[in-house]
């Protein structure tokens, strides 16, 4: 699951402005914790914004896992995500689209504390650098991506058990026998499998939304004054054009994760799939330029969702 989760925070930070008319400290928007907030802080709310966030989407992320199997089975072949939902619900059980959630929540905690004490930190350093304190696109992009090295070194392992749970017909009987099956039979690196393709996908993921998420409210609320409709329109725009740049990429790493019996033994592929190279190769031969979008449907959703649901929550 790619990072969404700025405007949950934002959400969260609201609670630091202050009282006196419901402005902020000096110069700081109220998007932003004070200057003087403490690391510890900030880890705090990416920590409760990560787990918020994935908690809430979880039964989506679901479903655009098994819509992005390449050989699924004819039960497990969805045309929407509602559709996918109400099928996985009436023949599977009403908790089977939470599976793996447990997983995704130990790993979200600490993955997202740290993602956002590093981002907070780099973006300040680099916007005093280059834009003498003000907002720098630069500062944003950099950030993100940097932070997003960090984040996916702790997430990915988690990344990996989640969707082998997720699974049409998953073998694994509970978190402890997913892990114990995968490092006795794949060893440790099959938790680090996909964490290059991850990270080539989550880099520019985290570089356009931010940008693209500046950008529009740098245009639609340059005085960054509290306006959801302006957060839901750039929260949409970025999460459309980061979802629709990176879902090529988004497929491989499930492939990598999943290690796909039916579609490895289509592609003639013996042993473990791994690379990001051999990924592409795989699924363009299974599935031609199609198949590098599939589960596009879930993921747009799953972005501006998130978006909605945070402002909906949001204080006025």
């Amino acid at each position: 699951m790619e990072l969404r989760t700025e405007t949950v925070l934002a959400s969260l930070e609201m609670s630091e402005v202050k009282s006196d008319g419901g402005s902020s400290e000096g110069d700081e928007d109220y998007e932003s914790l004070p200057a003087h907030a403490s690391l510890c802080t900030h880890m705090t709310a990416g920590a409760v914004a990560g787990v918020l966030e994935h908690t809430v989407m979880y039964p989506v992320d679901s479903v655009k896992t098994r819509m992005q199997s390449l050989q699924p089975d004819p039960k497990a072949q969805y045309r929407s995500v509602y559709g996918a939902l109400k099928r996985i619900v009436r023949t599977e059980g009403l908790l089977r689209p939470l599976r793996g959630l447990n997983i995704t929540v130990l790993g979200a905690g600490p993955a997202h504390a740290l993602y956002f004490a590093c981002y907070e930190r780099i973006k300040r350093s680099l916007s005093d650098v280059i834009q003498n304190g003000g907002n720098s696109h630069i500062a944003n992009g950099v950030a993100g991506s940097v932070a997003t090295v960090l984040h996916d070194a702790i997430m990915n392992p988690a990344e990996v058990v989640k969707q082998r749970m997720q699974m049409y017909n998953s073998p694994y009987r509970s978190l402890y026998d997913c892990v114990l099956t995968v490092s006795r039979k794949e060893g440790l690196a099959a938790f680090y499998r996909s964490y290059s393709t991850q990270l080539t996908m989550n880099i520019p993921f985290q570089a356009v939304h931010f940008i693209t998420y500046e950008f529009m409210q740098e245009h639609f609320n340059p005085q960054r004054q509290y306006r959801p409709e302006t957060h839901i329109l750039s929260g949409a725009a970025a999460g459309a054009v980061s979802a629709a740049v990176t879902t090529p990429l988004d497929v491989c790493k499930t492939l990598l994760n999943t290690q796909e019996n039916v579609a490895l033994s289509s592609a003639h592929v013996s042993g473990h799939l791994s690379g990001m190279v051999n990924a592409l190769r795989t699924v363009y031969r299974l599935g031609g330029v199609p198949a590098f979008f599939k589960g596009i449907r879930a993921r747009e959703p799953h972005i501006q969702e998130l978006r909605r649901d945070a402002h909906k929550a949001s204080p006025t």
